[in-house]
């Protein structure tokens, strides 16, 4: 939650044009509000695997506190609220992003990708990409290469640093039936992934400095972050085990949360009740009448979701045209001899 809101808050304060203050903070309110309810769809959704990992099992609904429909229910509210208020009281365009940021978290991240592909994390990145966008959208109306730039940085920073997370949780997600990449290709493929992919992070992360977005203690900050989080990334590739392993891990996560902050230098179950759900040594069980009613309503959860992103999109075209995507008016590189 944090992160999304700083990074809504870093496309805000990166924008080109003035924002009221007051409407500022609206933006990152529903900002935040969104990012609450695709979490309340999201757990709604993974009750029953939540129920069997160990970092998940104290979540509201798995321990009992939250009914899996008073969540769900919890969840839609929140998502047509924000996304109303920030349409109507900031900008359209805002609006639809943040639809299509709770559509894609909660429907194709949640209830498909994350149960039916190693790519998961890679692809339903994306959603946690787009908070600078929406942020920058919110200031100007417009969508152009600077925030698409910032939704890089995140997207390729994303895969590395939750996969470190995998490696150390590896039982956890297997105990869940999650495919993550460690448990489908191993550890060293894994690894190996990790390493590329902080090979491609490094330039990007430095590239709203050589772009001129930001001054140069953004620049200073990126290229010693992304020399340390590739430093750590090697030690990750090389390390095969003991508890040395645990800990350049478990650094190289920190080390990545860390990235993306460092932009500012720039400026239960799914229904019923809670004891319904079977007990086993393997975690929560749903019965079939459970997963009907789950199916039925995920169906009908994605339905209402994309009905609001196209809403607002037809909205946002229909209101201020076609130019709405921008092209950037980025200065020059320079080239310093």
């Amino acid at each position: 939650m944090s992160l999304v809101v700083f990074t809504a808050l870093v496309g805000i304060v990166r924008a080109p044009g003035d924002i009221h203050p007051v409407i500022g903070f609206v933006a990152l309110l529903c900002v935040a509000i969104g990012a609450g309810a695709a979490g309340a769809l999201n757990m709604w959704w993974d009750a029953d695997i939540d129920a069997r990992m160990d970092r998940t099992r104290t979540r509201p609904i798995p321990a009992g506190r939250v009914e899996p429909g008073e969540a769900m229910v919890f969840g839609l509210l929140l998502s047509g609220a924000s996304v109303l208020m920030l349409g109507l009281l900031v900008g359209v365009l805002a609006g639809a992003l943040l639809a299509f940021t709770i559509f894609f978290y909660a429907v194709i991240y949640s209830m498909w990708l994350k149960r039916a592909t190693p790519q998961n994390i890679v692809i339903g990145g994306a959603a946690g990409a787009l908070p600078p966008v929406i942020g920058w959208a919110a200031v100007t109306g417009t969508v152009t290469l600077e925030p698409l730039l910032l939704f890089t940085l995140i997207f390729i920073w994303t895969p590395p640093h939750f996969w470190a997370l995998a490696l150390l949780k590896k039982a956890d997600y297997a105990r869940a039936g999650i495919p993550m990449l460690p448990n489908v290709a191993g550890d060293d493929e894994t690894r190996k992934q990790i390493l590329l992919y902080s090979l491609v992070l490094a330039p990007v992360g430095a590239a709203p400095f050589a772009l001129g977005m930001t001054g140069w203690l953004y620049g200073v900050v990126s290229l010693v972050l992304g020399a340390l989080f590739l430093v750590l990334a090697w030690r990750v590739y090389r390390k095969r085990a003991g508890e040395g392993r645990k800990r350049r891990e478990t650094s190289f996560r920190f080390l990545g949360s860390l990235s993306i902050p460092s932009v500012r230098g720039s400026a239960g179950r799914r229904h019923g009740t809670v004891s319904a759900m079977t007990d086993d040594k393997n975690g929560v069980v749903l019965t079939k009448e459970q997963l009907r009613q789950r199916n039925r309503r995920s169906v009908a959860i994605a339905l209402v979701l994309a009905a609001l992103v196209v809403i607002f999109f037809v909205v946002t075209i229909v209101k201020l045209g076609p130019g709405v995507m921008k092209r950037s008016e980025l200065p020059a590189i320079a080239v310093i001899a």
